[in-house]
């Protein structure tokens, strides 16, 4: 008996040694620090498309650089830039193995304003057929990195302007895909399509710690920085929606976790932190984002998002999205046995939380991606309101949720554990 005592004191003073010093990087004076310049009116909502998101993203580079992280591929800049593309339908033309098809039986996604393709053209082929999802098939196909003439069973006839949803915003990669009308494979086409096209400009924000061991082999922690921007005024004559919550919450944290590690470099896998744009608008940074990785060779997501206010346990706790889809969520909790931190399951499965936020990306390809949040989605006061500023936030039990993050990723990011994969195929269609 006195043996455990004697045990349980000196693992007690232990706990409280390592608190103390993670308390000197991460801690509410910190956390508040960044929150101020993010949630500022003077960041106008931080809404993607805009010269603010683009003040955002440079104040969070800034960051990253002062925490001693490097770019991402050596590059540049942490500004992972890229375009989106919103090609404008003008007019469509095909003759195939002499037959000449309507407007109505073609139809092209592609970011290039002219475009002219025959069977002399290198295109490759694949066919969506009877009984197949129309819309999961075409935007796997798009997802592909090749030109392709793709044939689409007849019984699709009447659904096929549907697909339009599919190029209202493209990423630039030269690659065309071509959906024809058709039940037989062609053998000569010739095919013309003219669109007008618009072009806008993105940004993530990518920083990178180089593991030692297992440099190939990826855990990310993430947060979305864009906002809502300005709207209408509300009964108070606020117009900014600032965010503080949602979600520079999730972006301090990000910084937050890449001061800390830098000041540990004891990370066996290359750590990469990044604050993705345009989640609010269509997931377009997480989606280009995702691009950059081969999926196998990232091991975990922990993406932050919302942890601002205290969640429907209280203080020291936050839940897991998509708990049941890995065993990521035992392995945080493992990692914090003898604290008073908890994680849970998602408490609200109604909501479709796993797939509503940048995680959703990365999942879909198998990794083990996760959100991180307090939101409670079914009272969530300031939600989505002028009213999210940085006065309704919890600070001191942010940096407890952080403090929770950096601790109990601490055996995965070491490669002691790997965390298993998700069931791609048995996620929802959305």
């Amino acid at each position: 008996m006195r043996k455990l005592l004697l045990l349980g004191l000196l693992l007690s003073i232990t706990s409280f040694l390592f608190s103390q010093r993670i308390s000197k990087f991460i801690n509410a004076k910190k956390v508040k620090r960044i929150e101020e310049v993010l949630a500022a009116d003077d960041m106008q909502g931080r809404k993607a498309f805009t010269p603010a998101a683009e003040k955002a993203a440079g104040f969070i580079a800034g960051e990253f650089k002062k925490a001693g992280l490097q770019t991402y591929k050596g590059n540049n800049s942490f500004l992972q830039e890229f375009a989106m593309i919103q090609p404008k339908f003008i007019s469509a033309n095909a003759i195939v193995d002499g037959e000449s098809f309507s407007e109505q039986k073609i139809f092209v996604v592609t970011t290039q304003a002219s475009l002219k393709v025959t069977d002399q053209s290198g295109y490759g082929k694949a066919s969506i057929k009877k009984g197949n999802n129309l819309t999961a098939v075409a935007r796997e196909l798009i997802g592909r990195k090749e030109n392709l003439i793709v044939t689409v069973d007849t019984s699709f006839a009447s659904n096929l302007s549907r697909l339009g949803s599919l190029k209202r915003n493209l990423f630039q990669t030269g690659k065309s895909v071509i959906f024809l009308l058709t039940d037989k494979e062609p053998t000569t086409f010739s095919i013309e399509a003219k669109h007008e096209i618009q072009e806008s400009k993105l940004m993530n924000v990518v920083g990178v710690l180089p593991g030692k061991s297992l440099k190939n082999e990826y855990v990310i922690f993430s947060g979305h920085y864009d906002h809502l921007g300005i709207g209408r005024p509300n009964q108070e004559q606020d117009s900014i929606f600032n965010g503080a919550n949602d979600d520079a919450a999730g972006v301090t944290a990000v910084i937050m976790l890449a001061r800390y590690f830098v000041k540990k470099m004891n990370n066996q896998r290359t750590l990469i932190f990044t604050a993705l744009t345009a989640e609010e608008a269509g997931g377009y940074g997480a989606n280009y984002f995702s691009k950059q990785f081969d999926p196998a060779e990232v091991i975990a997501m922990f993406n932050i998002e919302m942890i601002g206010t205290e969640s429907k346990w209280g203080t020291n706790s936050a839940y897991i999205t998509g708990y049941e889809k890995t065993n990521m969520g035992e392995i945080l909790q493992k990692n914090l046995n003898g604290s008073k931190f908890s994680f849970h399951p998602d408490p609200y499965p109604e909501q479709k939380l796993f797939y509503r936020s940048d995680n959703a990306t990365l999942a879909r390809l198998g990794v083990p991606a996760h959100t991180i949040t307090t939101s409670k989605m079914d009272s969530e006061k300031y939600y989505h309101t002028q009213d999210d500023e940085i006065e309704t936030l919890d600070i001191k039990n942010m940096a407890e949720i952080i403090k929770a993050i950096a601790l109990s990723s601490r055996s995965i990011i070491s490669g002691e554990d790997t965390p298993t994969r998700v069931a791609a195929d048995k996620l929802e269609n959305r």
